[in-house]
């Protein structure tokens, strides 16, 4: 197993200089049309047996496959960001790009995201490595290999399980993207300009929906009515419902920063160095043999945005993730 953590030969991002500004490559891919996947949903219990999550599923031939077959062929899950689904345009390129590979896909949702009701107290959070690991083992049921992608909390929350279980993770490799490894200095860069006008409006108000139909204190009501960032959210809601205390614990407790020298299998890390989103990134001393940063100077926050044969594309995350995840089956 020495060899698997061998430095794979990537490309790092690169795009036309016209849309190298961090926020159109933030924004624009949201509204670049995908190929719709055929999705087959499967509702599972979640890791409390409280609430049932929705696991999308792309077959690679269009069926779901027997057990016999599904042991035989791998299975590329993704874990999406904060109030992502199965119809945001990273996860629709990340499961046409499985199926053009040949692979079986899955986007598994958070609890009471992909529009199931979510009846259980327990939201989800940044740092909730329980409820991945429980994924995983659901998934192991059917697929002997399985590799995984995170995206943004997402990303952060499988690099911190990657950290936390080391020998015991059950997928082969990981690829994170866009995460917020310290999400102390994270929360502080969405205070800027930009990302309080635009972005911070944008996550919050999903977020506020559903957490004031679970609040029954009066007081954290009328507070969380007007919270007007995410690090007051999380400090108000996130962190005290999910046994952290503070915003300020949650963010020390959840980062995956602090546990990125203990990953024992590989582990892609993709980060665009201008991501409105993020605060501190991991550098090279921050993190295990096991794991390679691909960093590049642009790309926004899961952008990634190309300009080719007179069109836009986002092409460039899907194919460097899976030629990562072929790189490592294959060794």
């Amino acid at each position: 197993m020495s060899n698997h953590h061998r430095t794979v030969h990537l490309q790092p991002f690169q795009t036309h200089f016209l849309i190298k500004n961090p926020h159109i490559q933030t924004i624009l891919p949201k509204f670049i049309k995908q190929k719709q996947p055929h999705y087959q949903r499967i509702l599972k219990a979640d890791s409390t047996g409280l609430a049932q999550v929705a696991y999308d599923f792309v077959y690679a031939d269009g069926t779901q496959p027997s057990l016999e077959q599904s042991l035989q062929r791998p299975l590329a899950v993704m874990f999406h960001g904060l109030e992502g689904d199965s119809d945001s345009h990273y996860a629709k390129c990340f499961v046409n790009e499985a199926n053009a590979q040949g692979w079986d896909a899955v986007i598994v949702h958070y609890r009471g995201c992909g529009g199931v009701a979510n009846p259980s107290p327990f939201d989800y959070n940044a740092g909730d490595t329980k409820e991945l690991h429980h994924v995983l083992q659901q998934l192991k049921q059917q697929y002997q290999d399985v590799y995984a992608a995170g995206v943004s909390l997402g990303g952060n929350m499988l690099a911190r399980y990657m950290g936390e279980y080391q020998d015991d993770v059950l997928c082969k490799a990981a690829v994170v993207v866009s995460a917020p490894v310290d999400l102390t200095t994270s929360a502080k860069a969405m205070h800027r300009f930009v990302a309080k006008r635009i972005y911070t409006p944008y996550l919050l108000k999903p977020l506020l929906v559903k957490a004031l139909q679970k609040i029954d204190d009066l007081q954290v009501l009328a507070q969380l009515k007007q919270a007007k960032t995410l690090d007051i959210f999380d400090d108000l809601y996130t962190a005290p419902r999910h046994g952290y205390g503070t915003g300020k614990d949650y963010y020390l407790k959840a980062s995956a920063l602090p546990v990125m020298k203990n990953i024992r299998k590989p582990t892609l890390v993709i980060t665009a160095i201008d991501d409105p989103f993020l605060g501190k990134i991991a550098q090279a001393q921050d993190v295990s043999e096991y794991v390679q940063l691909l960093y590049s100077p642009n790309g926004g926050h899961v952008g990634f945005m190309q300009y080719q044969n007179k069109r836009l594309n986002t092409d460039w995350l899907p194919q460097t993730i899976f030629r990562y995840f072929n790189a490592i089956k294959s060794s």
